[in-house]
């Protein structure tokens, strides 16, 4: 290798430096040496040749770093003497203006499509922790799982499944291997991966096959780093329609007499998780046709619906419910589903809506159908607007359904009689022992259970006049109103769901 040093700059050195700097340096350049070597040694490769590489140099003795170029690149190498101020010149347009801008661009799109067209089950020579992060989404996806919990510990990151409304505690991932898997899913769902002090959200879409996932993502900092949780919206596994949900017949025909009504106000309450989006989309599907204008203000848009106005909240840019909601009323609409009443601000426009030739769904978080006319005059709604505008209460909860290849009868204790509120009579109950085809659980799938208060004239006059609850539940049931409890007992005799179950998302106590 020859290391020339000329004592001053030449014609052939490319004297000029607008002369030099637009050469093949743009080309060639970064090929050679990484940006990290340009910047320290203060130097850049601009000719490229098939025996020798010309380099620009602010230092003429940093034979080190030449030899270096040379030796990892089999050439000759001849060195020029430029400025300091030609050098960084030369480095940000080589580097900085062009080159990182074509990989920052290279990047978008592989996010893009990691994001769009990323599938599963394809088998890829990645690295470790790219093949840890497929195997566990494709687990949780293969065991219907609906969230994915990522939560870092002292020592471990401990992964959880949510299957059938239950957390399952499933793989504990090495400490050294948190960041790293963390960094993947942020990358697949277009975060911020230096951002690690603010909670982040995002969605992504990934394939199974021929099947499209969606995931919306949140991410949060806590003690041990940055915990992760993945909603999983598989639509497949998604059934809409009034007949699929496990309503009832004789609720199910009650909830069809309320939908032909075109005014007034349907909610639907619930704690999270209970299922009351499906049943406010499996509700609008009943009333969707080409003839009825339906639009929604959600947070967020968790499925797309065909023939409807959907509308996702954006509190960034002033996109709140209530604000929405008054734009859809300039929209013609016939039928509006709000995803939530969370404020009084909320519940009055809905009222007014209501009361002016609409038909209003929505939910509302309160534990039973019977307490949601009291928590809207909680929130300051007049009780004379109330009993006007509401049509009726739909509560609900999901319990897991038995396995039917592992189901097994048996009798039950006294005690879990008891629990269950049957005092007079001990029948034979069932349960699931468990088995391969549902991972063990002894549960597959789920299964609502409902009751429905229905605003008949009685009821309106006696939310008016009774303000003691228990003498409002006393004269609901006289009129033919079933609790959660007694349909979830109703499922647990005909072998259905298990007592345990019932308890569990009912609590215990008498009937």
């Amino acid at each position: 290798m020859t290391i020339t040093i000329p004592p001053a700059p030449t014609e052939t050195a490319f004297v000029e430096p607008d002369h030099w700097l637009s050469s093949k340096i743009l080309q060639d350049g970064v090929q050679i040496v990484p940006y990290a070597f340009a910047k320290k040694h203060r130097l850049i490769p601009f000719i490229l040749e098939d025996t020798c590489i010309s380099v620009a140099v602010s230092d003429p003795y940093c034979f080190e770093a030449l030899e270096d170029i040379g030796f990892k690149n089999k050439k000759r190498v001849e060195s020029v003497v430029k400025s300091l101020e030609e050098i960084e010149q030369a480095i940000e347009i080589c580097y900085r203006k062009d080159n990182l801008l074509n990989q920052e661009t290279k990047q978008q799109d592989l996010q893009k499509s990691l994001s769009e067209n990323y599938d599963l089950l394809e088998d890829r020579p990645e690295s470790g922790i790219i093949r840890l992060c497929d195997r566990i989404l494709l687990e949780a996806i293969t065991q219907k799982a609906s969230d994915i919990h990522f939560e870092p510990q002292e020592n471990s990151l401990q992964v959880r499944y949510r299957v059938d409304g239950v957390l399952h505690p499933k793989n504990r991932v090495d400490k050294t291997q948190q960041n790293e898997l963390v960094t993947r899913l942020k990358v697949l769902a277009k975060l911020d991966i230096a951002e690690t002090r603010l909670p982040q959200d995002g969605r992504m879409k990934l394939s199974v096959g021929e099947r499209e996932i969606d995931f919306r993502v949140s991410t949060v900092p806590v003690v041990f780093g940055e915990r992760v949780v993945l909603r999983i919206l598989d639509k497949k596994n998604i059934y809409l329609g009034l007949d699929a949900i496990g309503l009832p017949q004789d609720l199910l025909l009650t909830l069809r007499n309320l939908l032909t009504k075109t005014q007034g106000i349907l909610l639907v309450t619930g704690p999270t998780g209970s299922g009351k989006t499906t049943t406010l989309y499996s509700a609008l599907k009943e009333l969707n046709s080409t003839s009825v204008n339906i639009m929604t203000i959600e947070d967020p848009v968790e499925y797309k619906l065909q023939h409807m106005a959907q509308i996702g909240v954006n509190p960034k840019i002033e996109l709140t419910f209530s604000a929405g909601l008054r734009h859809i009323l300039r929209q013609d609409p016939d039928v509006i589903m709000v995803g939530e009443i969370r404020d009084k601000e909320t519940a009055e426009i809905a009222i007014q809506a209501s009361l002016t030739g609409h038909l209003v769904l929505s939910t509302l978080h309160t534990n039973d159908a019977l307490s949601a006319p009291a928590r809207l005059m909680d929130m300051g709604i007049e009780p004379f607007l109330i009993s006007s505008s509401l049509i009726g209460v739909l509560a609900q909860r999901l319990v897991r359904v038995i396995c039917p290849l592992c189901k097994e009868k048996y009798l039950p204790s006294h005690e879990e009689c008891q629990d269950m509120g049957l005092k007079e009579k001990r029948p034979y109950l069932y349960k699931g022992k468990g088995c391969p085809d549902c991972f063990g659980l002894g549960y597959k799938g789920r299964i609502g259970i409902y009751e429905l208060l229905v605003m008949t004239p009685s009821m309106r006059s006696l939310y008016h006049e009774e303000q003691d609850p228990v003498k409002r539940a006393a004269f609901a049931q006289i009129n033919g109103f079933k609790t959660l409890r007694e349909q979830g007992v109703s499922l647990a005799l005909e072998g259905v769901t298990t007592s345990e179950e019932i308890v569990r998302v009912t609590g215990k106590g008498a009937l």
